[in-house]
């Protein structure tokens, strides 16, 4: 029994766990399905693909894509402590402030959430108008640098986008490095800054143990139960359960508890306790459409795993391996008449193919476009009623004409780059890139060749499955706190805003526990 059991102890969970036990009067008990985060290639910035398809990911991929010509996209996410900050690129980026005043929700405008995204921080450069030191998250600049990431920003400057040092200081528009959830040049994940950074006596961690459902008894969630191999475990919770498991799994979870469209659990004998056809729907992800050219100067980082470079690594956090991937990139508009940018651009040293999980022959520079204001709308639901069969997931990326357009006209800024004098030594051969560059060649390109960049969000949106405290609605002592209660998807890497969101989530918790014992306090006792 504890007052509080986390279900997924990922970018968010750790966050939640952590903050909620420095409360010495409070028990908490934090759930992952994964192992521990103890594998070298965790920690090595430029390890991250080398853990897709392993142990440490759920390894899912969407279900037949329609405007991708029936492709399946592979989608990644941590299956490990740490969650998908164990096993992803670390950019850290906040978005845009219209992101968050455009959700529209109580308690959730930037000028509401700007202090959620400091308290986390520690920024290597120090503290600022827009940066915090003193929070559990390191934040610094990539300690790699390769030529061919200074050259696409000298690029893109040359065709006339401004240098940006800082996309987290106000203005996005422009290109540059990118600041990495990193220290010394090694991987800063949510586990590293918020559990293994301290010990708590009133927080228990359980790993490999896979959630099967949340258990409602009279309204109320009371407790999950779940599985670690052949063994069934339940744990209950005296206040609050919290699903912490991700876009694709906390609607997963939700609707094997009963929460979901009727008609779909019906059709799984599954029990309706709540009928919320909202639960699943509202997907949203952005996706890369990749460029790839190769030259013949060995500077890429197909030899990063070099005896000499894993020395640099050991011994000053230096060299190749500290790359995280996307190096450089930045933020640009695809009409003048937009309020802020909507494709962000990334630029990987590297020969990036098939969405992580090809290798590497020969040294490349990848980098492309990746719109970040989708309005294509996908959902999650279930394939199965049993817990273990992974949930189907269908993103319809590209499915409006807004989106296509936006991915026609991204490319179109990419390939300019590409021309530009000072990536002129990089791009000696294209190894994959438009055949055609009119409108109907670009978005054939598009559907070919997109794939996810890894941020899914808003399956258990805020004012559809759960309030703006991110109660689940119609079931007592049951929040999600996680990248699925955003409504819209932020401009830019997910990692932070998540973050965020659980920083928040903690204080809202915090509040009501104080307003119960209040509550108790004032109320008379009988003689």
């Amino acid at each position: 029994m504890y007052d509080y059991v986390i279900v997924g102890a990922g970018s968010a969970g750790c966050v939640l766990a952590s903050r909620l036990a420095e409360d010495p009067d409070v028990t908490v008990c934090l759930i992952e399905a994964g192992p521990a985060d103890s594998s070298q290639n965790i920690h090595v910035p430029a390890a991250f693909a080398k853990l897709f398809r392993t142990q440490y990911d759920w390894d899912y991929d969407s279900h037949d894509e329609e405007h991708l010509n029936g492709r399946r996209v592979y989608l990644p996410r941590g299956r490990v402590l740490g969650g998908t900050s164990s096993i992803n690129t670390q950019i850290y980026i906040r978005g845009n402030a219209l992101d968050y005043d455009g959700w529209n929700r109580p308690g959730w405008s930037w000028d509401e959430v700007l202090p959620y995204f400091l308290r986390s921080e520690n920024h290597e450069g120090g503290s600022g108008p827009h940066h915090a030191v003193g929070g559990p998250l390191d934040v610094a600049a990539g300690r790699s640098r390769n030529p061919m990431s200074e050259a696409f920003i000298e690029a893109a400057v040359e065709v006339g986008h401004d240098r940006n040092d800082d996309f987290n200081a106000g203005a996005q528009d422009g290109v540059g490095f990118f600041e990495l959830t990193q220290r010394g040049g090694w991987r800063v994940s949510t586990a590293t800054a918020f559990l293994h950074a301290q010990s708590r006596p009133n927080l228990t961690v359980e790993t490999n143990v896979q959630v099967h459902r949340v258990v409602i008894e009279d309204g109320r969630a009371t407790g999950v139960v779940g599985a670690r191999l052949d063994d069934e475990l339940r744990f209950d919770a005296r206040r609050e359960v919290i699903l912490s498991a991700g876009t694709y799994n906390s609607p997963q979870l939700l609707q094997l508890s009963g929460i979901g469209p009727a008609g779909l659990l019906q059709a799984f004998e599954i029990p309706v306790v709540v009928d919320r056809p909202e639960v699943g729907q509202n997907l949203q992800d952005h996706m890369l459409i990749p460029l790839i050219y190769t030259h013949s100067e060995p500077i890429s980082l197909l030899a990063a795993g070099a005896p000499e470079n894993v020395e640099r690594l050991m011994a000053d956090g230096t060299g190749p391996l500290t790359s995280n991937g996307p190096e450089a990139g930045g933020f640009a508009r695809t009409r003048s008449d937009l309020p802020a940018p909507d494709i962000e651009l990334l630029a990987a040293p590297v020969m990036f193919v098939d969405n992580g999980l090809g290798v590497p022959t020969a040294h490349a520079l990848s980098f492309g476009p990746s719109p970040i204001t989708p309005s294509s709308r996908g959902s999650v639901g279930l394939a199965s009623p049993d817990p273990t069969t992974k949930p189907r997931i269908v993103h319809n990326y590209l499915a409006t004409e807004d989106d296509l357009a936006a991915a026609a006209q991204g490319l179109r800024i990419a390939l300019e780059i590409a021309g530009a004098p000072a990536l002129r030594r990089f791009t000696e051969t294209a190894f994959r890139t438009p055949d055609s560059t009119d409108e109907a060649g670009l978005r054939d390109y598009a559907r070919r060749y997109g794939h996810s960049i890894y941020h899914p969000v808003g399956t258990c949106a805020m004012g559809a499955v759960v309030d703006d405290e991110l109660a689940v609605r119609g079931v007592a002592g049951l929040r999600v706190v996680d990248a699925s209660v955003m409504p819209t998807i932020p401009r830019g890497n997910t990692n932070a805003p998540t973050i965020m969101i659980a920083e928040k989530a903690a204080d809202i918790i915090r509040a009501k526990q104080a307003s119960e014992a209040e509550r108790v306090a004032a109320t008379p006792t009988r003689s």
